[in-house]
């Protein structure tokens, strides 16, 4: 049975970031419209007539209607057969962002919304995602360090810090898809300066924009440090370790992918580069996830018994 559940939770994180993928592709072709008012059904029909953007924005809810069910069987499973808490928790919380993503995106098709609600339709898939990954991180090798550790010891502030790193990185995401709502991304011409300017003016869509590449350089930084802290505390083979140079990492190649994204010449240059920008993103708070997952479960560190972080 476990193999099972491990199964159906690798298809509901596959499918989910699926979920993730087409929904950036819809906003970025604006095809949120591409079914006019109606739903579930498109322009009155159950199978719509083609067009371009009726076909994006259909696919997408057919998608989620398919991984809504793989996921209600998951959470079936999940609930009848697994000894793991946790692992109910990671399920249950999958199935109810991904509830609450589904009828904020058909609010969104029968009433308007502004553009700050509709930036939260992102961050609902991103932790929808992000229980799915847990979930199924729950029935491999890296279960046990999310469920008892793996001896490592942190101190109390890296371990605050973990979580301040994850939440914050949502309010960037946030910050990142209210851009695209708002249609902002040509408030900034240029990369790394915004119009030609260290600090232009922030009003509009260039203070939009420049109030997005702040808060992502300053998570770049944030996890920079974490990862240092934890460097100088844990083993190069621990848990806690891995995921904060995977965080390095994928925050590097996110700040990366945005200046892509503002340097890319050409509408399918920039959608692919837009895409590239949304995947990088959902790998990034994945890993955070789980970086605060394992630092549950570490044990308290003594901090003057070590010395200053180690540089790379």
């Amino acid at each position: 049975m476990e193999r099972r559940m491990k199964a159906l939770s690798l298809a509901s994180m596959l499918g989910m970031f699926l979920i993730l993928v087409m929904g950036a592709l819809v906003t970025k072709t604006e095809s949120g419209r591409g079914c006019g008012d109606d739903w579930p059904l498109c322009n009155g029909k159950f199978v719509p007539a083609y067009t371009i953007e009726s076909f994006i924005e259909y696919s997408h809810r057919f998608v989620v209607g398919v991984v809504g069910i793989i996921l209600l069987a998951t959470t079936i499973l999940v609930f009848l057969y697994s000894k793991r808490k946790d692992a109910k928790w990671y399920v249950g919380g999958a199935m109810f962002f991904t509830l609450l993503q589904a009828v904020l995106g058909a609010l969104a098709v029968l009433w308007p919304q502004s553009s700050a609600v509709l930036a939260l339709h992102f961050g609902f898939s991103l932790m929808s995602f992000a229980f799915t990954l847990l979930l199924y991180l729950v029935f491999t090798k890296y279960g046990e360090a999310m469920h008892r550790g793996d001896g490592t010891r942190l101190s109390r502030g890296v371990r605050m810090s973990v979580w301040f790193v994850l939440i914050y990185s949502y309010v960037v995401v946030y910050l990142g898809a209210f851009v695209r709502h708002t249609e902002s991304v040509g408030g900034c011409i240029g990369w790394p300066l915004c119009n030609g300017q260290v600090i232009p003016e922030f009003t509009g869509s260039t203070g939009i924009v420049f109030a997005h590449r702040v808060a992502a350089a300053v998570l770049g930084l944030v996890i920079l440090a974490l990862f240092l802290f934890v460097r100088s505390q844990a083993q190069p083979d621990s848990s806690v370790y891995q995921a904060a140079k995977l965080s390095l990492i994928f925050v590097t190649l996110q700040i990366a992918s945005g200046a892509f994204v503002t340097l890319s010449i050409g509408y399918e240059i920039y959608l692919l580069a837009s895409l590239l920008h949304a995947v990088l993103i959902s790998c990034l708070f994945g890993i955070l996830c789980y970086f605060g997952i394992t630092s549950l479960h570490t044990e308290e560190h003594n901090v003057q018994a070590y010395a200053a972080p180690r540089l790379p």
